[in-house]
């Protein structure tokens, strides 16, 4: 799914305030003190509450090893002065139908647009460079800021249904997104990279 260019762990996207890298095993301890987080972890499909340190060192292994195959693309978000400093996640992962859009972002750094401009540069990543026909995404009815994300980046709405959400106990219903390689082409040709992608590497 995605090109050599995001399969090496040297491999960044810098925004006008984050940094989006690969995630570390230096990351574990602030993706279990901010994922495991009841607020957090609650609006998820897939983090359990209370989260182990055992299933984010199973996370960080599959999550590299599907970055270093190509099959999904997931980034550790981290503010531009401190890129050592993980306060939130965001991924595209593969699976039956259309790749799939997710993310997270710690408590403290709520309501300050950060997720909206991480999700748009990934997103942006997935077509220009992977070549992506279509992105799905989904978001609890419950979460209007995970909707509101979803819409700035180009989402439209595509419907409610259900969605396995494994950590939640099995099936939610959700509201479906879908972005397609056209809507998002013509979104790209205003996108100003210096405001938001400063770039990638």
């Amino acid at each position: 799914m995605f090109p050599d260019l995001t399969r090496d762990d040297v491999f960044r996207i810098e925004t006008r305030r984050l940094w989006l890298r690969w995630p570390t095993a230096k990351d574990k301890d602030a993706i279990l003190r901010l994922a495991g987080e009841r607020a957090v972890a609650e609006m998820t499909a897939r983090i359990p509450h209370p989260l182990d340190r055992h299933t984010v060192d199973a996370f960080l292994l599959t999550t590299r090893g599907a970055n270093s195959a190509g099959t999904g693309l997931t980034l550790a978000l981290a503010e531009r002065q401190a890129p050592a400093n993980l306060i939130g996640l965001v991924g595209i992962s593969g699976g039956g139908g259309a790749p799939h859009l997710g993310y997270w972002l710690g408590q403290p750094w709520w309501g300050n647009g950060l997720m909206g401009e991480a999700a748009r540069a990934l997103v942006h990543a997935y077509f220009a460079y992977a070549g992506g026909g279509r992105l799905e995404a989904s978001a609890l009815p419950a979460n209007p800021a995970s909707r509101r994300v979803l819409e700035k980046v180009g989402f439209r709405v595509t419907g409610r249904g259900p969605r396995a959400c494994p950590a939640r106990g099995g099936d939610r219903e959700v509201d479906l997104f879908g972005l397609d390689r056209g809507d998002w082409a013509d979104r790209a040709g205003a996108f100003d990279p210096t405001a938001d992608l400063a770039a990638a590497s």
